[in-house]
């Protein structure tokens, strides 16, 4: 079991495999990343079998950019009759598991496999249960099995407190019928990675106010009203009129990098499309003066050394904060409703 599996969104292999080796090499776990062109996974060859859960125990999984998922194990080829009792075999030599997920890839061959998952997850889970290999609720460690195909699946596992939070990475949001945009799953799923959901009632609470820049026609506006969140919509382009009639959506035609709201807000969120740099300028300027406590803004990635860039941009606004003795939390991650681009969230300490 020396090898350390990561989801992510396709086109993305070469990020995760950036992103990981610098955690390798943080902690001095000897190995290498390799990974295909829009296969949906990298993987890290260490060096000994300790290596993968040496590596996921000194590094928070939440904290990682690129990767939606990440198992350690090794590949299991999979006979066409009996791969129960193939899969019970593998188990022996490893711990008893607290849960079972059944993923595949976020590619086309996945999507297809996504039926035979769930077929087959039933009499897994009665077979395992059975053979003492899983107890749901244990103390033990999740076990993963991602499937490239009926014949081949990696066996893995992973601490369900130090992984995603949704079988490959990926949230089972609804799109709200009266959101003026699909947008608005953004910042959804960004509240759900960032903030825990015991303290939406706290940090999200009905009647404080916010700044949505680059607003139109709502997307993000409608995420903060359904909290009944002031908000102040800063945008040259049309909103959404049922948003301006709900009484909580102040429409203000400005620049959204000139503009800055009279007194300090809870909130600002922004999704303007724009140079990463200037994106993570205006991020810094609003925590670093005390213009809002927290902040979700979206960093367009370069088409080229995209793990480079946002590593370089947080450090640049970690720097800067510190020159203005401000502490804040520093969040960064590529969600699964993002593209071309990463999700940043701030809070002001």
């Amino acid at each position: 079991m020396n090898t350390l599996l990561l989801h992510c969104r396709p086109g993305f292999e070469n990020e995760v495999c950036a992103e990981i080796s610098d955690q390798a090499a943080r902690l001095d776990v000897a190995g290498y990343a390799k990974a295909k062109t829009d296969s949906a996974y990298a993987e890290f060859i260490c060096n000994d079998a300790a290596g993968p859960e040496r590596l996921m125990r000194g590094a928070r999984f939440a904290r990682l950019i690129f990767p939606r998922q990440w198992a350690r194990g090794e590949w299991l080829a999979l006979p066409e009759t009996d791969r129960i009792g193939v899969l019970l075999d593998q188990l022996k030599p490893m711990p008893v598991c607290s849960s079972l997920w059944l993923e595949v890839l976020d590619t086309n061959d996945g999507k297809e496999l996504s039926n035979f998952c769930r077929k087959f997850e039933a009499p897994l889970r009665k077979a395992l249960e059975k053979a003492g290999r899983l107890k749901e609720g244990g103390h033990g460690p999740r076990l993963l099995l991602t499937f490239k195909s009926g014949r081949e699946v990696f066996v893995g596992l992973a601490e369900a407190e130090n992984s995603a939070m949704w079988p490959m990475g990926i949230p089972r949001l609804k799109f709200p019928r009266q959101a003026p945009s699909r947008s608005t799953l953004k910042l959804e799923e960004a509240w759900h990675h960032f903030i825990p959901r015991d303290q939406w009632d706290e940090r999200l609470a009905p009647g404080m106010t916010a700044v949505d820049l680059g607003a139109s026609p709502g997307g993000w506006t409608w995420q903060l009203v359904n909290r009944d969140i002031e908000v102040m919509a800063v945008d040259n382009g049309p909103m959404n009129e049922e948003l301006l009639e709900s009484g909580l959506v102040g429409h203000y035609r400005a620049d959204g990098f000139a503009f800055r709201p009279k007194r300090p807000v809870n909130w600002m969120v922004c999704d303007i499309v724009e140079k990463p740099a200037k994106n993570a300028a205006l991020l810094e300027a609003w925590i670093g003066e005390g213009l809002c406590r927290e902040a979700v803004v979206n960093l367009k990635l370069p088409m080229k050394q995209r793990y480079a860039e946002v590593k370089r941009l947080l450090e640049r606004i970690a720097d800067g904060l510190a020159e203005r003795g401000v502490k804040a939390s520093i969040g960064c991650k590529q969600l699964y409703h993002d593209r071309e681009e990463v999700t940043c969230h701030l809070r002001r300490l």
